[in-house]
């Protein structure tokens, strides 16, 4: 059986043997003599996103009481839910997307620890995900950002919105007439200020 460690837009931690492009976690979120979640979804304001390789290390995945190995499709998955590029096996991303950040928020010489505290506002709200209205049409907003109507999630790429799945994206032919932002605000506009998030291949199929 595949463990509960599969993360999707919204925030939520699913079981799916689909793994994903990217690792990362919240913080001590499990317990390692059974390898299940615990009642808290997070630790640490930290959300980040991870390389699932690096240097060769490798990690058994809920094996002890370290952070929580998280598990997301692609980069734009992992925004939606809240989470940024972490600064040690990512640091040339994450510096991009700082730079972003600030760009696209109007900011100078950003922490990591101010990113964090900004995403946390904007992606919960009383502990369950927020949604935020779009700024902009949907057609006008940048490639990677996410919106949910109803109980589905979509991929904004080159205007035309793409189911989420576990396994990938598909092309989903009905009108999405109120569709909320899934993607927190401040990361939206970091994505409007240039930075490219990584896409599962089925995303340009």
């Amino acid at each position: 059986m595949p463990l509960q460690n599969r993360v999707t837009p919204l925030g939520d931690i699913i079981a799916t043997p689909h793994r994903g492009m990217f690792t990362g976690n919240r913080g001590i979120i499990h317990d390692p003599a059974t390898k299940t979640l615990l009642n808290k979804r997070w630790s640490t304001p930290a959300w980040i996103t991870c390389l699932c390789e690096f240097r060769g290390w490798r990690r058994p995945v809920m094996a002890r009481r370290s952070w929580t190995e998280l598990f997301f499709l692609d980069e734009a998955t992992a925004f939606a839910a809240g989470h940024r590029p972490c600064f040690f096996c990512r640091r040339d991303d994450a510096k991009r997307f700082r730079a972003a950040w600030e760009r696209g928020n109007a900011v100078t010489g950003i922490s990591a620890k101010a990113m964090d505290a900004a995403l946390h506002r904007e992606r919960l709200d009383r502990g369950t995900k927020r949604l935020h209205a779009l700024p902009v049409l949907l057609a006008e907003l940048p490639d990677g950002a996410m919106v949910q109507q109803g109980e589905r999630s979509f991929l904004v790429v080159q205007g035309r919105a793409l189911l989420w799945s576990a396994a990938g994206y598909v092309a989903d032919t009905r009108e999405l007439t109120e569709p909320m932002l899934l993607t927190p605000p401040s990361t939206l506009r970091a994505l409007s200020a240039g930075y490219r998030p990584v896409l599962h291949p089925s995303a340009s199929g």
